[in-house]
């Protein structure tokens, strides 16, 4: 850090003025306001842009290959986070990150916003994937160190921050969703502006409020070392350019082909990443047993995630499809559901956080918080198919059991999200903290990859069996998780 330390980022940020809290919260409260708002206006209408036909503004794609590439830009988004967390790390520094992240962002959407062709739109989607990255970890880093480690405040803020998060998310399908109808270019245009906003804050901002946090490089390359992993990355480059400029022409690499290799690493890596950890000498044998608890959780995040992400994929199709959207005098637009997520965060975070504190010590162990997270997971697949096994699939469901899904789908994230945060940090090993934390997120890009597969089997005709598949296996791994709960609470050493 160059003779920065924890002490001078703390004193160099103003520490009241923001509800109470530091400055520098305003400044980062709004910035991923404005991000979310972008990421979440962008992703309520991008499934329906790819799918809807060329006459109606859309791109023409198969549904089945949209939803499946909506999937792997999910999955692509949390893998990239690895990228930036490193880069912030070691070459410069999580305030650029974040600035530099903007940028990509909303160039991204920018060039959604120019009416276009399926190639401008995969560029969009590799400028928002590595601005996603740069931004997204960073912007919570940056949060930490606005606090002195034992600042009572410090969960409250995140919480604060945590709400941005969800405002962000709860405004934005609403407004972009509005004038989908008019023009999907003009929806991502919205994206692009609230971006803009975002960034402004934080230039504007930033100086003043956040002091030295986020200016710093934690772990800087040496000269050395600059020289080798420039040369590395040029090098790796180069290769990738020349291996897709082979690829392509020769039909090798395909949209499909590229769907299951994300699939395939979206399974590799985090193995890969448990290997490393469990093997590693700097791992303890203590601190072994814990990795070896935390792959059950892991593999739950996963299942829970592969349901929960499908509100975007899955269940957008189904709000266009198969969703009366004429209800109580009004019109519905399709992406106004995307707005249920949060919305139900935003009411029901404060309840569970109260009920874990009056519990104390009475409240479920970690895994049978996540068992729990499953149960409502897969309760939320089966109450969808409700609609088709009481009246079949040629009429349009009344828009109250989508609700319904997505409400209950949220109790099992407020079990499971929150908790799996906290358990990975205590979990982790003393060397691999920062990777642990990487590792949680990956449970969402693995969720991911395994939904592009899955959606593949999903149409009107299948829809009962789909739902019901995925709906009971689930239940079938909380029932399991809850069994074996003891054997791993033994194995987490302490943790509770």
């Amino acid at each position: 850090m160059s003779g920065i330390n924890k002490q001078k980022i703390v004193e160099s940020v103003p520490q009241k003025g923001f509800f109470g809290h530091p400055k520098g919260l305003f400044t980062l409260f709004f910035t991923e306001f404005w991000e979310r708002f972008s990421y979440y206006g962008m992703r309520a209408i991008l499934v329906y842009y790819m799918y809807y036909e060329v006459s109606k503004g859309g791109l023409g794609m198969e549904e089945s290959t949209a939803l499946a590439i909506m999937s792997i830009y999910g999955s692509l988004v949390y893998m990239s986070g690895i990228i930036g967390g490193w880069l912030a790390d070691r070459i410069f520094g999580t305030q650029k990150a974040i600035f530099y992240g903007g940028i990509l962002i909303m160039l991204g959407h920018i060039v959604l916003a120019v009416p276009g062709n399926v190639a401008l739109f995969f560029v969009s989607m590799v400028l928002i994937v590595l601005g996603t990255g740069l931004l997204k970890p960073n912007v919570s880093s940056v949060v930490g160190d606005i606090y002195a480690t034992d600042d009572d405040r410090r969960d409250a803020g995140f919480s604060i921050f945590y709400m941005g998060i969800n405002l962000g998310g709860f405004l934005a399908p609403l407004i972009v969703g509005s004038v989908m109808g008019i023009s999907f270019h003009l929806g991502f245009a919205f994206a692009a502006i609230g971006m803009f906003f975002g960034l402004v804050m934080f230039v504007l901002t930033k100086k003043k409020n956040l002091g030295l946090a986020g200016t710093y490089v934690a772990n800087p390359l040496t000269p050395d070392e600059k020289k080798k992993v420039f040369t590395q990355i040029g090098i790796g480059i180069i290769i990738i350019a020349i291996l897709i400029a082979v690829a392509v022409p020769t039909g090798y690499l395909t949209i499909e082909s590229f769907i299951n290799l994300v699939a395939i690493l979206g399974i590799i890596i985090p193995t890969l990443y448990f290997i490393v950890m469990y093997r590693s000498p700097k791992t303890s044998a203590e601190e072994r047993s814990r990795v070896i608890a935390y792959i059950p959780l892991f593999i739950s995040a996963v299942m829970f995630w592969s349901i929960q992400e499908q509100g975007a994929t899955i269940l957008a199709n189904y709000a266009d499809k198969r969703t009366q959207l004429e209800f109580a005098g009004m019109t519905i637009s399709p992406a106004w559901f995307q707005s249920l997520n949060p919305l139900f965060i935003i009411i029901l975070a404060p309840v569970f956080a109260g009920l874990w504190v009056k519990l104390g010590n009475r409240q479920p162990s970690i895994p049978k918080k996540f068992a729990l997270g499953l149960l409502f997971a897969g309760l939320s697949f089966l109450v969808i198919l409700l609609p088709a096994y009481l009246g079949g699939t040629d009429s349009l469901v009344n828009p109250l059991w989508l609700v319904l899904s997505y409400f209950i789908v949220v109790l099992g994230e407020l079990c499971l999200s929150p908790v799996g945060l906290s358990a990975t940090t205590k979990l982790a090993p003393a060397a691999f903290s920062a990777q642990t934390m990487s590792l949680w997120f990956l449970a969402s890009a693995a969720a991911q990859a395994l939904n592009a597969q899955l959606v593949k089997f999903y149409s009107p005709e299948t829809e009962m069996v789909y739902f019901g598949a995925i709906g009971g296996a689930s239940i079938v791994l909380s029932i399991i998780l809850f069994a074996i709960s003891p054997k791993i609470q033994s194995l987490m050493k302490g943790v509770k």
